[in-house]
């Protein structure tokens, strides 16, 4: 008994250090956003590309301090993929931190995403000089066209999108429904696709307060040249790719 009792107590104290680590996360996320958007605000009269590099001493900061208080590393692969010019960016999403760490992967992004992000006070106030496209999903068609639009501009401007086909988190090991966006984007523009994978869900649960330690694994895929390809074929390789090779990266060790 008194073996199982030490056992049950070593196992409530790593959760409650686990807790104190995740705590310390969260603190440092939250003190250098308030801080980077106020430095974003301030440098709004400054060229884009200029905030976009400004901007991204907040991801890398906050890698770090995960990596810090939490033990949480990355790792990406098929670097030499990115292409020198402007492309469209598609990636898994399972969880919070690849909408960190991609601003450290990706060259000149501008994110697509929700327009309610845009609300969230102090956040949203950032995010608003970065340049986003914010779409109202509930408009349909009219999202689509606001999408190849902007996104059209963006890429005319040698500036990437970046995308999360899925358009929510998704818990590892499942598949959401791939929005054709992206395709469409690429369709219309004929730019090329780069797909990305990773395994953040098994170590940042999409709604989960403790972040397990370990090496989260990234793949960048080489560009589909989307020359000849209807938005529909795109599509289709993107998910074909992106969903092979999350299988092939696999879980959390044990």
């Amino acid at each position: 008994m008194s073996g199982v009792s030490a056992e049950l107590e070593e196992r409530n104290f790593d959760v409650l250090i686990a807790y104190l680590r995740g705590l310390l996360y969260w603190l440092g996320l939250a003190v250098s956003t308030v801080l980077m958007v106020v430095v974003l605000l301030l440098a709004a009269p400054l060229p884009f590309l200029t905030r976009q590099h400004i901007s991204k001493a907040w991801p890398y900061f906050n890698l770090w301090w995960l990596r810090v208080t939490c033990g949480l590393r990355h790792d990406v692969s098929g670097r030499e993929n990115i292409p020198p010019g402007a492309a469209i960016y598609v990636c898994k999403h399972q969880s919070a931190w690849e909408t960190i760490a991609m601003e450290t992967m990706v060259p000149r992004m501008v994110w697509v995403l929700k327009r309610e992000l845009m609300w969230v006070p102090i956040f949203g106030w950032g995010l608003a000089t970065l340049k986003p496209i914010a779409i109202n999903r509930a408009k349909g068609r009219k999202a689509v066209e606001q999408l190849i639009e902007q996104g059209r501009a963006r890429l005319r401007d040698g500036i990437n999108v970046v995308i999360f086909p899925e358009g929510t988190r998704v818990a590892p090991g499942e598949r959401g429904e791939y929005r054709p966006g992206a395709a469409l984007l690429a369709a219309k523009t004929r730019a090329p696709v780069v797909p990305m994978a990773h395994n953040a869900g098994y170590y940042w649960p999409r709604r989960g307060f403790l972040k397990r330690p370990g090496i989260i694994k990234v793949v960048i895929g080489e560009p589909i040249d989307t020359t000849g390809m209807s938005a529909s074929q795109i599509n289709r390789r993107i998910e074909d790719w992106i969903e092979t090779t999350v299988a092939a990266i696999g879980g959390r060790p044990d």
